[in-house]
């Protein structure tokens, strides 16, 4: 008799429990459950010693040690938190190569309260990025689903700060059996873990000085452009466009901005909600825009909610953030460079950049509406990772589109369900 067992394997995950939790709810189902730890923060969220498996080599000796356990366990699934960290990104192709679904968890298309499944890929890898409108909408014509509605209120922004601090403290001071582990971005362990504690320390103070930027902006009486920023380290940032740092990428922004806006017209930079300080971001702005002769129509505001300044917006410019669609959400013009799931051409504006802010081209509404319609009845599942109340939710969906034989873009599953949802250079 042919063996139907199904046999998770995790690697590394969001900060805090999900992961665990998730895997518990896989062996409730009846599946096998197991991970890999790179170091002792995977150690210290998945808690329990059951399945645990630690790899403390270098990353040369990663193919052949995931090779070892993808066949010592039979593997038929693996479960990853973005597609782009070395570690990941090589899993993938052998999981692949191998007959092996890929499982693939990210932040929401649609933040701030929906969590993204797909499969195989995510972001620029993803299967969305082959889909054309057209063909988006042939696929909602078969299906009938309802739109989930989101929650009131769905706080993760100090939990996934505080787990984040905590992941990085216990990688600083409890890492000894993993003398070979090296993270995925450039940061220093030490020096990521006192960012993350001092970002949580001082989030009362960056919160009024994040309000009192926010009000004087919407008192005033100038037209306004907002560029959306995303962290220097994102994946996709790094994975999927041409920009090496951030740097370069304001630059391209405010020289823009100063040959095609027109003189009464404003800029605001609109930080990522997790930005830490690890770029001189704000001093750069202003070195910049100092340097183009328009330092009296740029600003900075901190992280936080975007929608009070996006209301009032006459364009927004992007990398490739997912704020973007909160943008395309209100009909707002958007320039995009990099590439994004929403990178299709009803959207995303091609005009040279100094084009787009002396006029820019507006999305069509109506295809975007349909987009967002799809995204809601596949990928997006409500939820969030780091709050109790968000991962009880997620929970509640995410598991049995897990074990479903199809991924969320698949005709089979539009069909069926309701309100369901490379390396880095």
């Amino acid at each position: 008799m042919m063996n139907t067992q199904r046999n998770f394997l995790f690697l590394q995950g969001p900060h805090g429990p999900f992961f665990r939790q998730l895997g518990r709810m896989l062996v409730a189902a009846g599946a096998g459950v197991q991970r890999v730890g790179f170091n002792a923060g995977d150690r210290a969220f998945w808690w329990h010693a059951d399945g645990y498996i630690p790899f403390t080599g270098d990353l040369a000796a990663w193919p052949d040690a995931f090779a070892d356990i993808l066949m010592s366990n039979s593997i038929t699934d693996i479960v990853v938190y973005g597609d782009t960290r070395p570690p990941h990104a090589i899993a993938i192709r052998q999981a692949k190569d191998a007959g092996i679904r890929v499982h693939v968890f990210e932040e929401g298309y649609l933040r701030p309260y929906w969590v993204t499944y797909e499969r195989n890929g995510s972001n620029g890898y993803s299967q969305l990025m082959a889909l054309s409108i057209a063909n988006i909408r042939s696929r909602l014509a078969r299906t009938g689903a309802d739109i989930p509605v989101p929650p009131a209120h769905w706080g993760d922004m100090r939990q996934h700060i505080f787990y984040g601090a905590l992941y990085h403290w216990f990688i600083l001071f409890r890492n000894g059996k993993y003398p070979h582990f090296r993270p995925h971005r450039a940061l220093a362990i030490r020096r990521e873990a006192l960012l993350y504690s001092k970002r949580l320390a001082l989030m009362p103070y960056f919160a009024a000085e994040r309000e009192i930027a926010t009000r004087r902006i919407k008192k005033s009486s100038y037209p306004f452009h907002i560029a959306l920023l995303q962290l220097e380290h994102d994946a996709s940032f790094q994975a999927h466009s041409d920009f090496d740092d951030m740097e370069s990428f304001l630059r391209v922004v405010i020289d823009g901005f100063a040959d095609g806006a027109r003189p009464h017209h404003h800029l605001v930079f609109k930080a990522h909600p997790l930005e830490n300080g690890q770029s001189p971001i704000r001093q750069m702005i202003k070195e910049m825009a100092e340097g183009r002769g328009i330092s009296d129509r740029v600003h900075y505001v901190r992280g936080g909610k975007l929608a009070a300044l996006l209301d009032q917006a006459r364009s927004a410019v992007t990398v490739n953030s997912t704020a973007g669609q909160q943008a395309l959400w209100r009909g707002i013009p958007l320039k995009a460079f990099g590439t994004a799931v929403y990178s299709k051409p009803e959207f995303v504006s091609d005009q040279p950049i100094a084009e787009f802010f002396a006029n820019p081209t507006r999305p069509d509404t109506a295809a975007y509406r349909d987009y967002r319609r799809f995204l809601l009845e596949t990928s997006q599942i409500p939820g969030g990772f780091y709050s109790v109340t968000g991962r009880r939710q997620l929970m509640r969906h995410v598991v049995d589109a897990m074990l479903s034989p199809d991924g969320p873009y698949d005709l089979t599953v539009l069909s069926s369900l309701q309100s369901q949802p490379a390396v880095t250079k």
